[in-house]
């Protein structure tokens, strides 16, 4: 039992250390081609899918398939960065990372569902949200990462409130209200990332 108790307090502290570390397991690299990948999105959707409140499926397959590819590009990288900058306290670190990102990512996944499934009137609405749900899990997230980074959870919350108040009628599922607010979010969180000092260094990292 004295064993046990000891094990359970060595992972508590661990676990602890975990969340007062500051993160360094994102590289600028993967966000800078991120944001290339939505640009990219956005003129593939407006070369093949014209009318995307006429099309919903099409454009849910095209935009989740390209959050899911930038989705496992950041996650490969940090799972390597991690091991390498955090040496002996990685996994705790990748497991407080995704604590902090995945139920924003789990919300949006969600809404999406429902939306389609029961209010496909209300998909217009879509964009807006998903930048909102993410600059959420930007801003828990950030409670691990240098206080600059916060700036990428303003700019989506702004560009998502924008979106459901302009991006309506006409302008329903526009390729660039996604394309626009995702390639430049992704772009500033490179340029931050980058200018944010020790992030490939070795010294201060446990």
């Amino acid at each position: 039992m004295d064993l046990g108790q000891a094990l359970a307090d060595i992972r508590a502290m661990r676990s602890q250390m975990a969340r007062d570390t500051v993160f360094r397991g994102y590289g600028p690299a993967t966000f800078a081609l991120t944001g290339l990948l939505a640009a990219a999105a956005a003129w593939i959707q407006s070369r093949i899918i014209p009318s995307p409140d006429q099309n919903v499926i099409a454009y849910l397959a095209l935009w989740t398939g390209t959050a899911a590819v930038s989705a496992t590009a950041i996650g490969i990288e940090v799972v390597f960065r991690t091991r390498r900058i955090h040496h002996g306290l990685a996994d705790e670190m990748i497991g407080a990372a995704a604590g902090q990102l995945l139920p924003s990512i789990g919300t949006g996944a969600l809404l999406t569902i429902v939306l389609w499934r029961f209010a496909p009137e209300s998909a217009w609405m879509l964009p807006g949200l998903w930048q909102i749900v993410l600059s959420l899990g930007i801003f828990a997230s950030c409670r691990a990462l240098p206080p600059a980074l916060n700036a990428v959870g303003f700019w989506y919350l702004a560009t998502g409130l924008a979106c459901l108040a302009f991006a309506g009628g006409q302008h329903a599922l526009s390729p660039w209200a996604m394309g626009a607010p995702f390639g430049i979010g992704e772009l500033l969180a490179a340029l931050l990332i980058a200018i944010t000092g020790g992030w490939d260094g070795e010294d201060d990292v446990v």
